[in-house]
C-alpha cells in the first residue's frame, strides 16, 4: 500500500462530508471513523478487480492509502471526483457573496463539498432505492441489495454489484429479497438492464444524452435524475428543485420557483443544494454540523 496526499483547496468541510458518508455507508463495503476522519471502503477498478482504499480527511489535506500498481492514477482520479476535491470554496463565496440566502450560509459553513459515489451505478441504484423513504430505510434496502447481488471478497467483505448482476435477478426475487414495492423493484431492474445493455453512466460522457435516457426509464423522475447527476455524474450545476427540504430552506412554494431562484447560483448549484441541506439539518439538530439529503422529503 502507498500513501499519497491529494491536493485540495481549503477549507474542506470534514464534519459535513463524514456525516453523509456515514449515513450511506454499507456494512461490509464501507467503514467510517468520524473520530479520526478516516473512511475505508472497497473500490472496483477498470479491470473489474476490487481493492481496498482508505482516505483520511482534514480541512487542508486529503491523504489516500491505496494499492501500488498500474491503476494508481485511476484510483486518485475517482477519489478526487468522489469527494469533490477540485471545488474552489473561494470561488463559490465570490459567486454567492451578495446573495441574501446563500451568501451567509456559505460564510458560516465554507468548504461544503458535493460528496458523491465512486461507482455511478451504485449511485443510481441507491438513489432509486431511496425514493420516497427515509435515509435509514434506503440504506437498509441498499444493504440487502449488496447482500443479495454483491461480489463476495476474500476478506469476507462485499463490493457493490454490477448492473449485469442485478439485471440477472428476476423482478419478483428482487422485490422479495429487498423488501421494496413491486414498482421500485421494476425501476431498479429496468435501470440495471439498461446499463447492462449499453446505457453509459460516465461523468465524462454526454450528460444531456445520459439524462434523457435515464428519464425515459420507468420510475425515474426529475428528483432521482438530479440526484444521480449531482452525486454520480459529477454535474456540479445540477440542482434537485423537487426536493422538499431544499425548497423549504429556500422559502419557495414549488419546483418551478426553486429552479428560478437557483438559476442565480449557477454554475455551482449542486454545492448550493448541499449548503441548503446542511443548513436545514443544522437547524433541526440545534446547530450541529450535519449534512445529508432528508429522505422523508423526496419526490419524483
Amino acid at each position: 500500500m502507498r500513501t499519497v496526499e491529494l491536493p485540495v483547496t481549503p477549507p474542506f468541510a470534514v464534519a459535513e462530508a463524514l456525516t453523509i458518508l456515514t449515513v450511506h455507508a454499507l456494512p461490509g463495503q464501507d467503514a467510517v471513523d468520524a473520530a479520526t476522519g478516516t473512511v475505508r471502503r472497497w473500490l472496483r477498478l477498470p479491470d473489474d478487480t476490487a481493492v481496498p482504499i482508505e482516505v483520511r480527511l482534514a480541512t487542508d489535506r486529503i491523504r489516500l492509502v491505496q494499492p501500488v500498481g498500474r491503476h494508481e492514477g485511476d484510483v486518485q482520479r475517482l477519489v478526487r471526483r468522489w469527494l469533490d476535491l477540485d471545488a474552489d470554496p473561494a470561488a463559490q463565496l465570490r459567486a454567492w457573496g451578495h446573495d441574501p440566502l446563500l451568501g451567509p450560509l456559505a460564510e458560516h459553513r465554507p468548504g461544503v463539498r458535493v460528496v458523491g459515489y465512486l461507482d455511478v451505478f451504485e449511485c443510481a441504484a441507491t438513489t432509486v432505492l431511496g425514493q420516497q423513504v427515509s435515509v435509514a430505510a434506503g440504506r437498509t434496502f441498499t444493504t440487502r441489495l449488496l447482500d443479495r447481488c454483491g461480489q463476495a471478497l476474500p476478506s469476507g467483505g462485499r463490493i457493490f454489484p454490477t448492473a449485469p448482476a442485478v439485471a440477472a435477478v428476476p423482478v419478483d426475487e428482487l422485490r422479495a429479497a429487498l423488501g421494496v414495492t413491486g414498482a421500485r423493484a421494476r425501476t431498479l431492474s429496468s435501470l440495471a438492464a439498461a446499463v447492462a445493455h449499453g446505457l453509459v453512466l460516465d461523468p465524462d460522457g454526454d450528460l444531456t444524452a445520459t439524462r434523457r435516457e435515464l428519464l425515459a426509464l420507468p420510475g425515474i423522475g426529475p428528483w432521482t435524475l438530479d440526484l444521480i447527476a449531482m452525486r454520480g455524474l459529477a454535474d456540479r450545476d445540477a440542482f434537485p428543485a423537487g426536493d422538499l427540504v431544499v425548497r423549504r430552506a429556500m422559502g419557495v412554494p414549488d419546483e418551478r420557483a426553486a429552479r428560478t431562484v437557483a438559476a442565480r447560483w449557477s454554475p455551482h448549484r449542486a454545492a448550493a443544494a448541499f449548503q441548503l441541506w446542511a443548513h436545514a439539518l443544522a437547524q433541526r439538530a440545534g446547530g450541529s454540523a450535519a449534512v445529508a439529503p432528508d429522505g422523508t422529503a423526496r419526490s419524483d
